[in-house]
């Protein structure tokens, strides 16, 4: 396990400090734990950040490169971001998994590996990608945590279906597919999915593959009472549950630093609060964030934004969960 993982550059977890020793004062970078996970207590109220640097899907999709520098940046912004809960509740902080070359299938499989020792310690993974095959490595590990057999949804914030063929290689636009084709025991929702960001082809293969998916233009404020509806039917139908987050979902007003830049995007209100239902759900394992693309950001708007999209998460999963995993 050490081998996977590099220690955090010295200086990214860093920020004001109000005050030494008044936790009410304290920020992120004043609480994170920096260690190795084998020296990490077991505690179910402990989430643990993951980096994972990788934009090689992205450059098999033929994308935008530069989300390989969104796991330290986005821990830049976290650190600065005030601290609200109590001293029984942890942050920490393992490192990252460096993706150098093409050898994409291990690097995720790596990710995976880290993944499920984190579920295994019952601790919570929040993984800070890279590209969006960020999610099949998240998949990998959360599948060998809870076993072959059991019911796992997966719900992913995104503007892409993700189901292209991958009969040539995988990338950032094959992984939900590559699960799909391969595992019976797993369903797929898209929220805010683009009508016009995906071609006929594709929506033809996610009637196929049974995927639940809500446009977009559908995901506004007065629709969002029938979208929480769905979302907990989806969630009561299954065992267990990862979150992924995409952060091109968002409109470009607010995200321009994303590898695929929409002007239909989501409202990041919507986003947030997309994630703080369901992450509200005792069933739900763990999330990630990615996409993100510091290069070709402005003025750190998208990297701030999604640092405190993934705050919402971690401050839910910690905050005192009120639904349990009953159906």
């Amino acid at each position: 396990m050490n081998n996977l993982l590099k220690k955090v550059t010295e200086g990214i977890w860093s920020g004001r400090t109000d005050h030494l020793e008044n936790r009410a004062s304290f920020r992120y970078h004043q609480i994170v734990e920096q260690k190795k996970l084998e020296m990490l207590k077991s505690h179910t109220e402990t989430c643990v950040i993951i980096g994972f640097e990788s934009e090689e899907g992205v450059r098999r999709n033929k994308g935008q490169l530069g989300a390989a520098k969104a796991p330290n940046a986005l821990r830049s912004e976290l650190a600065k971001l005030p601290w609200k809960l109590s001293n029984e509740k942890h942050l920490a902080d393992i490192g990252t998994i460096e993706c150098v070359g093409n050898n994409l299938e291990k690097d995720q499989q790596q990710l995976g590996e880290v993944v499920t020792k984190v579920l295994n310690n019952k601790m919570t993974p929040i993984i800070l990608g890279g590209g969006h095959e960020t999610a099949y490595g998240h998949y990998l590990g959360v599948r060998n945590h809870i076993g072959s057999k059991a019911k796992l949804g997966i719900i992913n914030i995104d503007a892409h279906f993700d189901l292209r063929p991958y009969d040539e290689q995988t990338s950032s636009g094959t992984m939900f597919r590559q699960i799909l084709e391969s595992d019976e025991n797993s369903s797929y929702f898209v929220l805010g999915i683009q009508r016009y960001g995906n071609t006929q082809d594709l929506f033809d293969k996610a009637d196929e593959l049974n995927v639940t998916y809500i446009y977009e233009e559908d995901m506004h404020y007065g629709q969002m009472a029938k979208v929480k509806i769905a979302i907990e039917g989806f969630i009561k139908k299954h065992d267990w549950i990862m979150l992924t987050l995409c952060t091109d979902v968002l409109n470009a007003a607010f995200a321009p630093g994303v590898s695929a830049p929409s002007p239909f995007g989501l409202d990041t209100t919507i986003v947030r609060e997309i994630i703080k239902t369901v992450t509200s759900y005792e069933k739900v394992l763990s999330f990630d964030i990615s996409e993100v693309n510091p290069i070709m950001d402005e003025n750190n708007r998208t990297v701030k934004l999604g640092a405190y999209l993934t705050n919402e998460a971690i401050t839910s999963f910690l905050g005192g969960r009120k639904n349990d995993t009953s159906s």
